[in-house]
């Protein structure tokens, strides 16, 4: 029996612009980046089972599949609701979470067929609120927003409980600002480093000592090139490279 592949996942800091749809990330937290433009959750479909509020981020899976022309890119998404009281100590209680999937073929009007670039975009590129559809998205949860404010008919959101939250948060003083402000609703923003590990086998396990000591050693080579990895941004896609490449 050979030895099992298993993938494990690190939240680390990351510069905004590698969170991007563009970039295919996977990461903690923040606002959804949406993979394609159709089949987006309605408002409705986010809120919570139990209080009824809108639920948040609170991780996204970018899970290639290079095998299925359909869903060559492919996105996972969970929400969670950010009130206690719809928690318990056994767990989450039923209707506090959801999943869903996101996906498109590689060859698509969204992006590229070749893989994403390693370059940071132009400084000052700012975060955009629209798809390129022409549907808007919250400013506070970056879900799809229906609503507008009546006054500036610029600032979007997905139902009346984040448009008070953005206008006690000071949209009622700078009703035109384009500025932003932390709505202490989105979980904290952190990518999702995948690292592959292998496991061993009981048939692994029966062998001799000198066997023991190669393993050792070669063991602490991995150790020493995952973190070398880790302080080298350049190789933290290198397997989603090796899918675009085929």
């Amino acid at each position: 029996m050979g030895a099992r592949r298993v993938e494990l996942g690190f939240a680390e800091e990351a510069c905004a612009w590698r969170l991007r749809s563009e970039q295919f990330p996977s990461k903690v937290g923040g606002r959804p980046a949406w993979l394609g433009e159709s089949g987006l959750p309605a408002p409705a479909e986010l809120r919570c089972g139990l209080c009824a509020r809108p639920r948040a981020l609170l991780l996204q899976l970018y899970a290639l599949l290079p095998d299925r022309p359909e869903a060559f890119h492919r996105s996972l998404f969970v929400f969670a609701c950010r009130g206690p009281a719809c928690y318990r100590l056994s767990g989450p209680a039923p209707g506090s979470l959801s999943v869903f999937r996101n996906q498109l073929s590689r060859k698509n009007d969204t992006y590229s067929y070749d893989p994403p670039p390693e370059e940071p975009p132009p400084e000052g590129t700012p975060v955009s609120l629209q798809l390129k559809c022409g549907a808007n998205l919250c400013r506070v949860c970056g879900c799809l927003g229906p609503k507008m404010c009546s006054k500036c008919h610029k600032a979007s959101y997905c139902s009346r409980d984040h448009q008070i939250m953005d206008w006690k948060a000071g949209h009622k003083q700078s009703c035109a600002a384009a500025v932003i402000p932390d709505h202490k609703f989105l979980f904290p923003e952190y990518e999702i480093v995948i690292e592959s590990e292998e496991l061993e086998s009981s048939d692994d396990n029966k062998v001799e000592s000198d066997d023991n000591h190669t393993q050792v050693v070669a063991q602490e080579d991995e150790i020493h090139e995952e973190m070398e990895s880790a302080h080298n941004p350049s190789k933290k896609k290198e397997g989603i490279l090796h899918c675009f490449t085929k």
